[in-house]
């Protein structure tokens, strides 16, 4: 198996070649991207020096970004840090199809009895609804729910909801009841296939009296219809509770549904992960592509947009920036694949023919980038560990750093790697204000880092403010009894900076979403012009969405067959 330094250390050319020629131009070597060029040789529809990859920035992988820390071996993830394994597509490519090159390991998310959650001001231990309800109790919190919702754990709060809106409508008890079940007070269990949600999402409505009474559920924001079900006080707690804003925002009520019970409020999710990093599959896929003769990846080459080519054999003429040289350069493609997020889109010439569509533009709206930051931060001693048993999982707050991850202590020695703040959507105004002061946390040495070691991190570096503020945040959520120290180095990033737009995507509401995902891989009929990637995917946040938006786009516009390492019956939704 390659070490970690063996599969990043890849030939990327950040030089042009101005007038190049080639059948097929992929841009953008995050997941889609990249399993698009390697899927498109491997399966030999054409010969790699006829498929070239393009990337505006100096590495691989797009919102994966695995990263370690001078002093520990402990991976720590920037973006993207984990997948389940029901998503077929990318734990068949772990496990199997580069099972040479990468390991899949537990993604471990922590025992709730040694987990904090510290909302409104009420330190609670995660598991402390399980335990009340053990004893038949109802957990009391600082929220003022309503009386049939006291007692629910944020979980199965979102379940209880998506329960009751499932099974007050008569279409959907007239084909899928024996699929949903409640037993005991608390507890729900949901059995719906992909195929089944995708049929259920376009025909479901909201079967309640009141302001959307007979609304089809994908019309409506799951803000509205969560504050429906559960009150203004019942939103708030699972938008504190369940550690991620972005769940609760106001998107599309139909797409939150099996988001919600097939994954965030699944006490039964595993998580997986890849041994070393996970953006060890943008490598494994850019080392795959790669071994075919001609195959290139042309890294920090920024396409400015594209046109209709005047050189004969040749449909498009797309218009490059080489970074490095500040060089105006071209390449002439018969297709061409946007392996792109929203705001990326957006960045690129709106005047071109391409773009100038008014149902494009309509559907590039259809979905919200949703901004998010980490820091990670490495300390000395696993003070986690120490001071309340804690040996993996994370912690919820309703301060604005939301949540931390115990990411892991190195095996050799006592440096650990924490993820101070996770945060999205609506706390990141008040992060964005500390990004911009000047003044950059000053990673120290310590017994087992050299003033050597540190050289060359200062860019990566979170501002000190910030810092000062993530530490004060870290110890009002674990409370005086814990005795948290400085950390030695940080290591911080903000998905919002163009060229991301955000950390992931949510469809808006009032979006057919079963029409614009299809119309997104081919906007333009009569043009071989495609984009693919997590935004416009049904599994948006996750690696598995970009996947199956390129691998659908692929089987309907390249020809190509179902890879037989895939179950010819997973579904890569619409």
């Amino acid at each position: 198996m390659k070490t970690r330094s063996e599969l990043t250390d890849l030939p990327l050319n950040s030089t042009y070649q101005d007038g190049l020629c080639t059948e097929l131009a992929i841009i953008g070597a995050g997941a889609a991207g990249l399993y698009s060029a390697w899927r498109m040789v491997a399966d030999g529809a054409l010969p790699g020096s006829q498929v070239q990859l393009f990337e505006m920035d100096d590495r691989i992988g797009g919102r994966l970004e695995s990263v370690t820390l001078p002093g520990m071996d402990v991976v720590g993830e920037l973006g993207g840090m984990r997948y389940m394994a029901s998503q077929s597509i990318i734990a068949t490519l772990v496990e199997q199809v580069f099972s040479n090159t990468l390991q899949s390991v537990p993604f471990p998310m922590g025992d709730n009895a040694h987990l904090f959650a510290f909302l409104r001001k009420q330190y609670l231990r995660a598991d402390a609804w399980q335990r009340a309800q053990a004893r038949g109790d109802r957990q009391l919190t600082r929220y003022m729910l309503n009386e049939g919702d006291i007692g629910y754990s944020a979980d199965q709060l979102f379940n209880k909801v998506v329960y009751e809106v499932l099974t007050a409508d008569p279409w959907f008890n007239a084909r899928y009841a024996d699929k949903v079940k409640h037993f005991g007070a608390y507890d729900y269990t949901f059995l719906l296939s992909a195929e089944d949600w995708s049929r259920i999402k376009p025909q479901l409505r909201y079967c309640f009296a009141g302001p959307y009474q007979d609304a089809l559920v994908s019309e409506l924001g799951f803000w509205n219809m969560l504050k429906d079900r559960v009150g203004q006080e019942g939103y708030n707690f699972l938008a504190d509770a369940g550690g991620y804003y972005s769940n609760t925002i106001n998107w599309n009520a139909a797409e939150a549904l099996p988001y919600m019970v097939g994954d965030f409020s699944n006490a039964g999710t595993a998580y997986k992960t890849i041994a070393g990093g996970y953006d060890g599959i943008a490598y494994a896929l850019a080392d795959a592509y790669l071994a075919e003769p001609g195959a290139c990846i042309w890294r920090e080459n920024q396409l400015l947009g594209f046109t209709r080519s005047g050189k004969p054999g040749y449909r498009y003429t797309l218009h490059f920036l080489n970074r490095p040289g500040r060089a105006p350069w071209a390449v002439h493609a018969n297709s061409v694949v946007l392996a792109l997020p929203r705001r990326a889109l957006e960045l690129l010439a709106q005047d071109s023919f391409f773009f100038r569509n008014d149902e494009l533009q309509r559907n590039l709206a259809a979905v919200i980038p949703e901004p998010s930051y980490k820091i990670l931060m490495g300390f000395e001693q696993p003070w986690w560990q120490q001071s309340f048993g804690a040996q993996a999982g994370h912690s919820i707050t309703d301060l604005p750093l939301r949540q931390c991850y115990y990411f892991g202590t190195d095996p050799s020695n006592s440096h650990s790697l924490l993820l101070g703040s996770y945060n999205d959507m609506r706390a990141t105004p008040f992060w964005q204000v500390l990004a911009r002061h000047p003044e950059r946390f000053q990673p120290r040495a310590t017994a087992l880092v050299s003033p050597a070691q540190l050289q060359g991190l200062q860019d990566v570096q979170a501002p000190q403010r910030m810092v000062n503020e993530v530490m004060k945040e870290l110890r009002e959520l674990h409370g005086s009894g814990v005795s948290i120290p400085q950390p030695y180095v940080t290591w911080f990033k903000d998905w919002s900076a163009d060229p991301y737009g955000g950390g992931y995507h949510a469809w808006q509401p009032g979006y057919a979403v079963d029409r614009v995902m299809p119309f997104m891989r081919k906007p333009d009929r009569a043009e071989a012009v495609h984009i693919v990637g997590e935004a416009y995917s049904d599994q948006q946040g996750w690696v598995e969405g970009a996947f199956c938006t390129a691998e659908r786009m692929l089987e309907e516009h390249f020809g190509l067959r179902r890879p037989q390492w895939l179950d010819p019956a997973y579904h890569l939704g619409y």
